[in-house]
């Protein structure tokens, strides 16, 4: 047992001398620091194992049969979510996997400070209504804009008191580890293990927000892997204007959203659909602007347009105008003498004023 204890010793501070190396660094982007992620969450996952050989934790002891040299191990899988949140991805899918296993870290954490009656009553309290509902936990309310302000300063002033107690008891030569008082440093390590249980809940309902966000990313399509000759072939094929089908791509079925036949048995459209030439010619409209490019200039319609009749000319003063007789064309005179005389005929017969029988006596 003493052997299985100094491995768990020496393990568990090599993971924390990797933990806070990562803490002290800032470039999160770069392969070094995951690199050193990865070790650090590999260095606690070791601890975690050798913690389940021993049987260190037991849900038959109580907080009081817990020695205090062994309460920073219940920090194990809350530093495992922590180095687990901190792992760079490069799908939702692989994304939604990881904080899958943080959340699972997160709830090993918590049930075992659960099991040792650790968690402060609102503690328990947020616990019991996160398993009611792990998906849809929040800390916050979701629906009174005032109760959502007034969590907001709760936590925050909670997380502030933690972390100043935290930073008075560390400071303080009678908590510290090495020489210390023993009730003063079992007092250090309870007070770290309520500011972590505070950010573990914290902590869970990130993880449902961003699981929101991934849910709602579209879903990437799977490659598929051909060989040379295939690319080849149906390289050759694009480039080759003889090469025609009948035959639908899937792509050009399904890229107006429907799916199913085209008529019914009567023969009625189920679904639109647009009739295209052949496929040469929709390929060679591809790169076609999106636009109709002008055919002719406006003077060239406006003469198209007057040759076919489609223009009438005049109004203005060349309306009032009486274009100049011909004398010598005899019958446009005889029409027009005619049309003179009828007139007067007609200015005889119906006087100025003959058609108007209002207001007479």
């Amino acid at each position: 047992m003493a052997e299985e204890s100094r491995t768990l010793k020496s393990a568990f501070r090599a993971a924390e001398g990797k933990r806070l190396a990562v803490e002290g660094s800032f470039d999160m982007s770069s392969p070094a620091y995951q690199d050193d992620v990865a070790e650090a969450r590999k260095a606690y996952e070791e601890c975690a194992q050798i913690i389940d050989q021993i049987s260190l934790f037991s849900t038959n002891e109580s907080l009081e049969d817990l020695a205090t040299s062994d309460l920073p191990y219940l920090l194990v899988h809350y530093h495992r979510a922590e180095l687990l949140q901190k792992s760079s991805t490069s799908s939702p899918l692989e994304r939604n996997r990881v904080l899958t296993s943080t959340r699972d870290a997160y709830e090993k954490f918590l049930h075992l400070l659960d099991s040792y009656s650790i968690l402060s009553p609102r503690d328990s309290k947020l616990l019991v209504k996160y398993n009611e509902d792990p998906t849809s936990f929040s800390t916050i309310s979701t629906v009174d804009a005032n109760a959502r302000r007034n969590a907001k300063i709760a936590n925050y002033r909670a997380e502030k008191e933690l972390k100043q107690k935290l930073a008075y008891m560390r400071n303080s030569p009678r908590y510290l580890d090495d020489g210390g008082d023993e009730e003063a440093v079992r007092e250090l390590h309870l007070a770290n293990l309520a500011l972590c249980a505070h950010m573990t809940f914290q902590g869970l309902e990130g993880i449902n927000r961003e699981l929101e966000i991934l849910a709602q990313a579209p879903i990437p399509l799977i490659p598929q892997h051909t060989t040379i000759e295939e690319d080849n072939r149906r390289r050759k094929e694009s480039l080759d204007p003889d090469n025609y089908s009948e035959k639908l791509d899937s792509p050009l079925r399904l890229r107006s959203g429907f799916s199913g036949p085209l008529l019914s048995q009567e023969g009625k459209p189920l679904r639109p659909f647009t009739l295209v030439g052949n496929r040469q010619a929709l390929q060679r409209g591809v790169f076609r602007p999106g636009h109709n490019l002008p055919t002719m200039s406006i003077d060239e319609y406006l003469e198209e347009e007057r040759r076919r009749g489609g223009i009438i000319e005049g109004g203005g003063e060349a309306s009032g105008r009486q274009p100049e007789p011909d004398e010598d064309n005899m019958e446009k005179a005889d029409e027009e003498t005619m049309k003179a005389r009828a007139w007067d005929e007609f200015t005889e017969a119906n006087p100025r004023g003959s058609g108007n029988t209002i207001n007479r006596g």
